[in-house]
């Protein structure tokens, strides 16, 4: 068993794997399913996304409300703040949001569930960003949030990010419609 914590925003985790290293380098199991079972997750995943990065870059926040996706993420190289917002329509927890810090050097994995929207920025030189999702992307599904809508409040702890053309024009929260947002599911 490993250590994991867990949040007062039901369904996320953030799994701590041990880093062992020495004057040659690292070593860090990556993935196991037994983590998931001990944590109380059911999720399988099908699919492996990996992105690479440079300092700045801001990517998010995104959900898929068709064939939704739990995520369970880690940084392969480099340093992120990663952020999960909820945007589970009837949730108690509905529009807060949970920030951790991913690097390659802490070797956390963080789990989202469906019905979040997840985005991160880069805080190195460079990131190497992978991710298991449990579901097949499905671009007419896609949908997202504005990174900094004032309501969510969110400290993506820079200034000036780069961000797509296409995520600088997502909408707030407030102008999504009840309709694309998915569905609380206690």
């Amino acid at each position: 068993m490993i250590p994991f914590r867990t949040y007062d925003i039901p369904g996320l985790v953030l799994f701590e794997p041990p880093v062992r290293g020495d004057s040659r380098g690292w070593f860090a199991e990556t993935f196991r399913d037994t983590w998931l079972a001990e944590a109380g997750i059911a999720t399988t995943f099908v699919q492996d996304n990996l992105s690479r990065s440079s300092r700045g870059v801001l990517r998010g926040l995104h959900y898929q409300l068709i064939q939704p996706q739990a995520k369970l993420i880690r940084v392969a190289e480099g340093r992120v703040l990663d952020v999960a917002v909820d945007v589970r329509r009837g949730s108690p927890t509905f529009g807060r949001h949970l920030a951790v810090e991913l690097s390659d050097t802490n070797g956390h994995l963080f789990y989202i569930p469906e019905g979040f929207a997840h985005g991160f920025v880069v805080l190195s030189d460079t990131c190497v960003f992978s991710y298991k999702c449990g579901d097949y992307y499905h671009p007419a599904g896609e949908r997202g949030l504005k990174w900094d809508d004032p309501a969510l409040g969110i400290d993506w702890g820079i200034l000036d990010p780069l961000v797509s053309p296409k995520d600088a024009s997502l909408p707030t929260l407030d102008r999504i419609p009840e309709s694309d947002l998915p569905i609380w599911k206690p």
